[in-house]
């Protein structure tokens, strides 16, 4: 599986760079890192997991949108989890990011 997200920032009407992602998966009771991000000029990140085995499982990505946002942001992070049924397919993650509202949906 490959994983990766792209990060639109509404209000600016562009792309929303360095946003840092983690991705986490759970494993039973609790979560484990198993990728981390910046998204680039572009909003985007590529491959969030490089080389981690991938399985079917739950996954987060959390987005640290405080910092893109400012100081009084009223998201200062945003967490979609899914799940992966398919390790083999690639999955992708888009957030549309606005001041007061966000987004996301399994991109291709």
């Amino acid at each position: 599986m490959s994983l990766s997200t792209h990060v639109l920032d509404l209000a600016a009407g562009r792309p929303a760079a360095g946003i840092a992602v983690t991705v986490t998966v759970r494993k039973g009771d609790s979560w484990a890192v198993v990728g981390r991000g910046v998204t680039d000029a572009s909003g985007r990140i590529t491959d969030l997991l490089g080389d981690e085995p991938v399985e079917a499982a739950v996954y987060r990505l959390t987005f640290a949108t405080g910092a893109h946002l400012g100081t009084t942001a009223f998201y200062p992070e945003v967490v979609v989890t899914f799940r992966v049924i398919d390790p083999a397919e690639h999955h992708h993650v888009p957030l549309l990011l606005g001041p007061y509202g966000y987004t996301t949906y399994r991109g291709s």
